[in-house]
């Protein structure tokens, strides 16, 4: 497990934080397809938090595309790094996001998150977020609509509908199994529309949910299982000042990405 360090120069208010989603919103790809449904690697990402103990805990699993077989895995726990506001909970999850990301020991491929890529009130949520500061391409799969407008989608599995903004489409809600609450996706970065629902899709052959997100969300709250142990007998070394952040400034892209 990586311990990690409040990053230096990290937004400690909501006009800074605000400040640097409007910087690297126009970063975002949006004209790419993405990887193919069901090859290569697909990683699940995922926090999990201890208010009281001022803990966050991140996990990344890498599946195979094909079979959803775990590749690998990792975890990062540190302290957290902004308070709750919504529209900014990238700002308390990126840096143990990248952290554990940077522990795996192969690429992770398409990178799943557990929440909004432009489904977002400023178009830039975490799977935004986190593929303009990696390069990977990136999507959203999310449990409610946020803010954001929709019809249910026809019953079968597979069905969807525009996930709007007024008339703007900025997702989809998605039926990933018949006549249950569909999913929200959007996209993050380097993935289209109907891409990111087709990888859903594949992802979701027994539960509502992904399995990148199932397995990302089991690891991530036992580690913060662990990390709570650990920090009521001890510090567990995870001071509040800037340290670790992953191997990347969490603040500023990478010239030439890694593609998967």
């Amino acid at each position: 497990m990586t311990s990690v360090r409040i990053p230096d120069g990290w937004p400690a208010t909501e006009g800074a934080a605000r400040a640097v989603q409007d910087g690297l919103r126009g970063r975002v790809v949006l004209d790419e397809p993405g990887p193919p449904p069901g090859t290569g690697r697909v990683t699940g990402v995922d926090v999990a938090y201890d208010d009281e103990r001022d803990l966050v805990a991140a996990a990344a699993v890498v599946l195979d595309g094909a079979s959803l077989e775990v590749v690998a895995e990792a975890t990062a726990v540190g302290r957290i790094s902004f308070p709750y506001v919504p529209g900014l909970l990238a700002f308390r999850e990126i840096p143990t996001v990248l952290a554990a990301l940077d522990a795996l020991p192969c690429p992770p491929g398409l990178v799943v998150c557990d929440g909004y890529g432009l489904a977002h009130p400023r178009r830039f949520g975490l799977a935004s977020h986190l593929g303009v500061l990696t390069g990977l391409p990136t999507i959203g799969v999310a449990k409610n609509p946020f803010t954001f407008t929709f019809t249910a989608p026809a019953t079968p599995r597979g069905s969807t509908a525009p996930l709007l903004a007024g008339t703007e489409e900025v997702g989809r809600a998605l039926r990933t199994r018949d006549s249950v609450k569909p999913v929200f996706v959007s996209v993050g970065h380097r993935v289209g529309l109907a891409n990111a629902c087709a990888h859903t899709l594949a992802l979701t052959p027994a539960h509502r949910l992904p399995e990148t997100t199932r397995r990302a969300d089991a690891l991530c709250r036992r580690a913060l299982r662990e990390a709570a142990g650990a920090d009521s007998g001890a510090d567990q070394g995870l001071p509040s000042g800037p340290g670790r952040t992953g191997g990347r400034d969490p603040l500023a892209r990478p010239g030439t990405p890694d593609r998967p």
